[in-house]
């Protein structure tokens, strides 16, 4: 009984798609590793992250904003990170009226900052 119970409990977990592949978006995921300057108030650096929550710009799906875990080393605090739709979507940001709003609150209060973007 206990081995019929035990297989239909791993048909049932097969069936979720438990063990399926992982979806390979082809949206694209812009990451900003920060480091805010030394002189930043923390309420200059909350308002640049929040800023970054607060880009409108058609195709910009989601953002993160929140680093759990940073492994960057004492230069880079921060990561922010965007998604954008499509790469059409991406390459239009750069220099866009959205763009150029973000970095009046972003750009007075970063030292230096790393991107890598990723897709599939």
């Amino acid at each position: 009984m206990k081995k019929i119970f035990a297989s239909i409990a791993l048909a049932g977990f097969l069936a979720t798609g438990v063990f399926a592949e992982p979806n390979k978006p082809k949206s694209i995921i812009h990451i900003v590793n920060v480091k805010f300057k030394e002189t930043a108030s923390k309420a200059d650096i909350d308002k640049a992250i929040e800023a970054t929550g607060n880009i409108n710009h058609p195709g910009l799906k989601n953002v993160w904003l929140k680093t759990i875990k940073n492994q960057l080393g004492p230069n880079l605090t921060h990561t922010l990170v965007m998604e954008f739709e499509n790469e059409e979507s991406f390459k239009s940001y750069t220099d866009s009226p959205a763009q150029k709003k973000w970095y009046e609150a972003y750009i007075p209060v970063r030292a230096e900052s790393r991107t890598n973007d990723v897709t599939n």
